[in-house]
This record gives structure tokens, C-alpha cells and sequence, in this order.
């Protein structure tokens, strides 16, 4: 398996300095547990649902959307837990329309395999180190960065411009090249990992947190959150 998506896109950060962030590689894993086991990573940023909902929609998930605006589409439901294992498309909607009385989208069900990696990593490590894996989304990242969200879509011309220099205060210029992007992974991944890595860089020196969720956790013990 190639991972091509930012969750899987790791970068190792330090608190910043006047020449930008220091994050010394990004690179991309063929899965996701050897990362979040890692003891090296006092803290993990993932751009993956990482609670999931059992009887009810999230509302960290409703909050994240009106604070993106025109970002808001970025944020898909997530899946309940029961539809990790549907067998098809038609059998997730109709699980998750059981659980949360709406559906899925067809880019949220294509994501199950991740989300289900995930789920599974994630049960074999410690409920503190679990809370040390944090999830987290590039869009909200940079809103919490810039202090508004981005006005155009991260895949178009204009929307790379418009992160780039969102960017460019706090990484170095090496990172804002195309020939950084490693293979395996697409330009604007290289820009969400970015992000996030500047972002758990802020949490970890005790910079302003934004965060949605009030404090529940799942069946699992894993909370319902989303920090940007």
C-alpha cells in the first residue's frame, strides 16, 4: 500500500526559529502504526477521525464546518464505527443512516480502509499515548494559522499561491519547492503536512489551541475532537 493522503504524511518539528520552522523530512509511510507508536513523536497531528460516532452525527464535526465557511465542504461526516466493516458502499449508508440518521459520501466511504488502519493502530497503543495522537485538519489548520479560512480550493492554482504564503513566515524555503514533494505524494499533501506540523509545534510550546468537541469520548475511550 502507498500512502498518497497528509495523514500519512509525517513531518518531525521543532519550535521555530528566524529561519523558519525546522522540520527536518517529510516523508510517507506505507501505514500508519509504526507512526503513532513511535516514542520519538511526543505528539502526532493526523488529518483522520480518530473518535467515532456511534449513535449520533459528531458535533466536533457540525462546529468545524461553520468555522470554515468556504472550506466547510472539506469536512465530511464520519463514519460511524459500525460501517468499518460494511461490505459495500450500499451497506455503509444504510449503517450509518442507523447510527447518526444521515449518510456517507461516496469520498468519506473510500477512506473507511484508512480510517479503519487507524482504529485498529490505535488499539494497541496506551490511553495516554493515544491522547498524544491527536486529530486534527489541514483546512482548520490554516484558519487557525492565518486567523481566516482559506478562500480558495487547496487543489487549484490560486488555492496552492494562497497557502504558500501562509507558509512561507514559518517554514523554510526548501519546503515551499515542488521538488520537495516525495514520492508517493501529491503537492498540496506536502502543504497540509506543513501545516500541521507548524501547528502541533504551537500546542507542544503552549501556543492558542482552537479546538471543537466538548471533552466526550467514544465507546473506545478516544475522543471526539477536532484541533486545528
Amino acid at each position: 500500500m502507498v500512502a498518497s493522503v497528509a495523514a500519512d504524511a509525517t513531518a518531525d518539528a521543532a519550535p521555530a526559529s528566524t529561519s523558519g520552522l525546522c522540520i527536518d523530512s517529510i516523508v510517507v509511510t506505507p501505514t500508519i502504526a509504526p507512526v503513532i507508536s513511535d516514542p520519538a513523536l511526543s505528539l502526532v497531528a493526523i488529518d483522520m477521525p480518530i473518535g467515532l460516532p456511534e449513535r449520533a452525527a459528531r458535533d466536533c464535526d457540525r462546529e468545524c464546518r461553520a468555522a470554515l465557511g468556504p472550506r466547510r465542504s472539506s469536512v465530511f461526516p464520519t463514519p460511524a464505527r459500525s460501517v468499518l466493516d460494511a461490505r459495500d458502499y450500499a451497506d455503509a449508508l444504510a449503517r450509518q443512516r442507523h447510527a447518526t440518521g444521515s449518510g456517507i459520501s461516496l469520498q468519506a466511504w473510500n477512506l473507511v480502509p484508512r480510517i479503519a488502519e487507524l482504529d485498529a493502530a490505535l488499539g494497541q497503543v496506551s490511553r495516554r499515548r493515544s491522547d498524544r495522537i491527536v486529530e486534527t485538519h489541514p483546512e482548520l489548520a490554516f484558519a487557525t494559522l492565518t486567523g481566516a479560512p482559506m478562500r480558495h480550493p487547496k487543489r487549484t492554482t490560486a488555492g496552492r499561491r494562497e497557502r504558500l504564503t501562509a507558509l512561507r513566515p514559518h517554514v523554510a524555503e526548501r519546503w515551499r519547492r515542488r521538488s520537495s514533494v516525495p514520492t508517493g505524494a501529491a503537492p498540496d499533501d506536502v502543504l497540509d503536512a506543513l501545516v500541521l506540523a507548524i501547528r502541533a509545534a504551537a500546542w507542544s510550546c503552549g501556543g492558542p489551541v482552537v479546538e471543537f468537541g466538548d471533552g466526550r469520548r467514544d465507546g473506545r475511550g478516544r475522543l471526539l475532537r477536532i484541533r486545528g
